[in-house]
């Protein structure tokens, strides 16, 4: 079976391209366990000197996790843990790539899309874009990493609102809350993070390099620990709530989650 995920290189930027068009570019599990090696690719190659993901002619960046998937990988708790742990390998790749990432996003920026965007250091959308992290509609628990990534580019009430009410909305509250960093008309989105790209690799990658290992330190911190934000994903995902949710959205309804 064919990824639909692959590498392009364009001197001096690597390109990252998602490319399901049938699902609006919703990461399933070939997709996600893609990831390590298609940034340890981008590392390896000299002539690349930053990164864009992007939806290639899909006109969406990712609508999240791939549903239809949710019957298998969520099936019990240890492969739900495997599943996690596979999801979370493939973002923190994003995040830690010694080189510049830019996520150019068009149409489309939900749930897992939104881990994606926020994996990487720069986030360019056209104004056509739209963004929500929905897993309180799905009785889903946001994974740990991606909640601590959410709430230091967004902030705590921001991103207690982004959580809680699920609600999608468009770039002008994204650009104001500091979810994105600029934005483009409709379909320009990758132009934009292309010209920023080669703004970027023009300048010294020494002092780059340094710079984003200096930033990264100063965002770490002892808080969740690993273990502990894996167990609460995994105690969502292998709950009722979790099952009633991503059913009722399989049949296109409303949840009916239990009664605590």
């Amino acid at each position: 079976m064919t990824v639909q995920i692959h590498y392009r290189l364009n001197p001096p930027v690597a390109e990252i391209v998602f490319d399901a068009p049938a699902r609006r570019n919703a990461f399933d599990m070939a997709m996600w366990a893609a990831l390590p090696d298609l940034i340890a690719r981008t590392e390896a190659d000299a002539a690349a000197r930053a990164v864009i993901l992007h939806g290639g002619e899909t006109g969406h960046f990712a609508a999240g996790a791939d549903i239809s998937e949710f019957d298998t990988i969520y099936a019990n708790r240890t492969v739900a843990e495997e599943t996690a742990t596979v999801i979370a390998d493939g973002l923190n790749a994003i995040a830690g790539c010694q080189k510049p990432v830019i996520a150019a996003i068009e149409g489309a920026c939900v749930g897992g899309g939104v881990s994606l965007a926020l994996a990487a250091d720069i986030r360019i959308a056209s104004t056509a874009a739209r963004f929500g992290v929905t897993p309180a509609k799905l009785g889903l628990v946001y994974p740990g990493d991606d909640t601590e990534r959410l709430v230091r580019t967004v902030g705590l009430s921001q991103a207690k609102d982004i959580l809680f009410t699920g609600d999608l909305f468009g770039t002008d509250r994204a650009l104001r809350i500091g979810l994105i960093d600029d934005t483009t008309a409709p379909g320009e989105a990758f132009q934009g993070a292309l010209q920023k790209a080669r703004i970027i690799a023009a300048n010294s990658q020494a002092s780059i390099r340094a710079a984003k290992a200096m930033i990264t330190d100063l965002e770490s911190s002892e808080g969740l620990s690993r273990d502990e934000a894996l167990s609460r994903f995994v105690d969502g995902v292998t709950g009722d709530d979790f099952a009633e949710g991503y059913r009722a959205f399989l049949e296109k309804r409303a949840p009916d989650f239990p009664e605590d």
